[in-house]
């Protein structure tokens, strides 16, 4: 676990933008996020009478305050929440209107995950707010994008994995669809959202015009349906669930051991020789069946019926170590415990600790970004904040209090 109190003060590649954050849940969030991890600066809008975004009260797990009482920050708003300002707004007023599009005047960058058209109304929309600022950079993400026969559908991770087609692929061959068991439509998409700003910050850099961006969880999940989604539009046949067996890969899949199991990954022929010879039966890399990739997924069953019962006879750290002598791709199903608790996940900075006063410890954990940076490295500045606790400090740095004369 790193301290992000130790970490360089070197700047960060988006030190000096400015992210108007209009979003909520998890695509968005995670968006914006990861352009707060960069250096950017993120005001987060968060409506006053719902108790800001939704999943504040997604328990069951929440930080405590110093007293032991339970906070508004749940761990699902944690995980895609750190790095931000949250300021209490409500759009639906006209002074929360002129608030915010006052503050969308000075912002580089406005991302917002509203049901398509839903922002006009409030004067908040691509249209309004790029004909009064060409430059302006404004990223729209919704469920079906805002355009298309389904467009005023509303977007949940659920219903994109379904619509999109990997549920198809995901689950037991024998049992029902099921989907990946975090949000990564939403992550997903909130990644290629963060791919599009920075493509559209190189274009506005060279010719200082703004473009508005919009992106669907059902898009983004189609797109990274990847070799399965290639594999349909190749042959015409649907791709079909096979648990946690590779379709173009033999052998590749989860393994029943004498004490549970671990996983195989069988890259090439002559990794399956070398398998082959470990598992004492050699005789297997010259059966004609089996001597190439595509012979073994021709006789994929026929193959497992060879070597499920030799596997059995081994222990998990048995096999893998015996794998990894001859260099054939082996490893064990970690629990989220034993992942993150890894020594690798320690080396690598997977879970971070930012300070957090008012809260018992006074920090809280959240998981570290994945990116190293040679030159800008990711920074921890913030802990995911509390709802609107950054309101009165955001208005008055920006000179749009009350009390304050605007800029």
């Amino acid at each position: 676990m790193t301290d992000a109190s130790e970490a360089t003060q070197t700047p960060g590649a988006l030190d000096g933008l400015f992210v108007l954050d209009l979003t909520r849940i998890l695509a968005g969030p995670t968006a914006t996020q990861l352009l707060g991890d960069f250096g950017a600066t993120v005001i987060k809008i968060e409506n006053p009478a719902t108790g800001g975004d939704d999943t504040r009260g997604w328990g069951p797990n929440f930080v405590k305050d110093a007293q032991g009482d339970k906070t508004d920050l749940s761990a699902y708003f944690m995980a895609a929440n750190r790095n931000k300002r949250s300021v209490a707004v409500d759009i639906s007023t006209e002074e929360g209107q002129t608030l915010v599009q006052r503050l969308a005047a000075r912002a580089d960058i406005v991302i917002e995950n509203y049901k398509p058209g839903g922002l006009r109304k409030y004067g908040l929309d691509h249209d309004t707010l790029r004909a009064r600022h060409p430059s302006l950079i404004y990223c729209s993400i919704s469920g079906f994008g805002q355009t298309g026969p389904n467009s005023s559908q509303p977007g949940y991770d659920l219903m994109a994995q379904g619509y999109g087609g990997i549920m198809s692929l995901t689950g037991d061959p024998d049992g029902m669809p099921t989907k990946v068991g975090v949000g990564i439509a939403d992550v997903m998409c909130g990644m290629y959202a963060t791919i599009g700003v920075l493509t559209a910050l190189r274009h506005r850099d060279k010719t200082g015009e703004g473009q508005h961006i919009d992106l669907a969880l059902v898009d983004a999940q189609m797109a990274w349906l990847i070799n399965e989604g290639l594999n349909y539009l190749v042959s015409g046949t649907a791709p079909e669930r096979r648990g946690n067996a590779h379709p173009n890969i033999v052998p590749y899949d989860a393994f029943e051991v004498s004490d549970g199991h671990f996983l195989l990954a069988v890259g090439n022929d002559a990794q399956f020789a070398r398998f082959a010879d470990v598992i004492g039966l050699p005789e297997l890399a010259s059966d004609t069946r089996f001597v190439t990739n595509v012979a073994r997924i021709e006789n994929r069953d026929a193959l497992m019926q060879q070597i499920r019962p030799a596997l059995r006879q081994w222990t998990k750290d048995g096999i893998i170590a015996a794998l990894h002598a001859v260099k054939v791709p082996a490893g064990p199903i970690n629990t989220v415990s034993e992942a993150l608790g890894s020594d690798q996940a320690q080396a690598r900075g997977a879970v971070q600790t930012i300070p957090a006063p008012g809260t018992a410890p006074g920090s809280v954990s959240v998981l570290g970004n994945p990116l190293k940076f040679s030159a800008t490295p990711v920074k921890y500045q913030r802990p995911p904040p509390r709802f609107g606790q950054d309101t009165q400090e955001v208005l008055e740095i920006w000179g749009l209090a009350k009390d304050t004369d605007p800029a």
